[in-house]
């Protein structure tokens, strides 16, 4: 089997590992997805294929199958299930739920901005699914909008549902076994954090910083540090102090800047404890402003916990709750 296909419908029909190849999602430097047929299940898969050479290493093949089973065995709404993981024909494959719908990058393009309650949703699901992997001791090692996919969500109060993908799983294996050279690493410059640009101990707090630039680019449409060049990007995610999100977003307090300055901290220990407190504290901040009432949520009670609730008597007196804001009103817009 030639790799990469030379052209997207280079393996098209072909029957890998039990899976017929139907037609190519995307592809990168060393990986190919595509949606695939389940012979044995009648299902419509996802079927990532990683480059020959990975195969070859057997270090690489034992921490990709250690990875595979943790990635498995995690339970989460909102973190793209993973099936099956395996060996065939010498190329290494996963198996993975197919979610219809645009991954972020996509959206992004799209639409620019998002409106204010969309992007803290988007936020919250995908803090929710980070803090489940840590709590199994799983970085992803490459949280960006395309592997943020966006699918139609249940009802008018939930209208999409956030899937976390490609969960690090050769990421991490590439990063021990020899296949990145001195000053070389797995993720995406715009996103990554500084402790993973100088070689330091990686862990959860890492992708918080991730999440963090993510966050920033849904609301304001790039990423927190734009720069000329590679060398330029890396400086500024070592020394550069973040943007104020309040100075390019209308509307957003404050406050928020102190949050996202929080989760983009320098140096780890300096950043929140989990993905979900950096959320809470974002939407706690914005909600200053008069953001919308709605049905609480897992972040709402963990910024509330151990915080008295505005009661009758503390409202006495208090002023009428202003009209939102304009970007409190649609959330995602229809396809055009």
């Amino acid at each position: 089997m030639s790799w990469p296909p030379e052209s997207p419908s280079g393996l098209i029909g072909a029957e890998i590992a039990g899976y017929r190849v139907e037609r190519e999602l995307g592809r990168g430097g060393m990986a190919v997805v595509y949606c695939a047929k389940d012979l044995r299940l009648g299902r419509t898969v996802a079927l990532k294929l990683l480059a020959p050479e990975y195969t070859r290493n057997d270090a690489f093949r034992r921490r990709f199958a250690q990875e595979s089973r943790v990635a498995a065995a995690i339970d989460h709404p909102h973190i793209v299930p993973v099936f099956e993981a395996g060996e065939a024909d010498g190329i290494l494959y996963i198996a993975m739920r197919f979610v219809s719908g645009l991954d972020l990058r996509a959206l992004l393009d799209r639409e620019g901005p998002l409106p204010v309650p969309a992007a803290l949703r988007i936020a919250a699901q995908l803090a929710s699914a980070l803090d489940a992997a840590h709590a199994r001791g799983l970085v992803h090692r490459d949280v960006k909008p395309g592997n943020v996919l966006v699918a139609k969500g249940i009802d008018s109060d939930h209208p999409e549902h956030v899937y976390l993908a490609d969960f690090g799983l050769a990421k991490k294996s590439l990063s021990l076994t020899g296949f990145t050279s001195a000053g070389e690493f797995v993720g995406t410059l715009d996103y990554v954090a500084p402790e993973r640009i100088t070689g330091r101990p990686v862990d959860g707090r890492s992708d918080q910083y991730s999440l963090a630039c993510v966050v920033h680019e849904t609301l304001a449409g790039a990423p927190p540090f734009r720069c000329a060049d590679h060398l330029e990007l890396l400086w500024a995610h070592q020394y550069a102090p973040p943007p104020a999100l309040s100075a390019e977003r209308p509307g957003i307090p404050g406050e928020a800047d102190e949050a996202l300055r929080r989760a983009l901290a320098k140096v780890a220990d300096d950043r929140y404890d989990t993905c979900l407190d950096f959320v809470g504290a974002l939407r706690d901040a914005v909600a200053a402003v008069g953001l919308r009432r709605r049905t609480s949520t897992l972040v709402d009670m963990r910024v509330r916990a151990g915080r008295a609730e505005p009661g009758p008597d503390r409202d006495a007196g208090r002023s009428e709750v202003p009209e939102p804001p304009a970007w409190a009103g649609p959330v995602l817009r229809s396809p055009r």
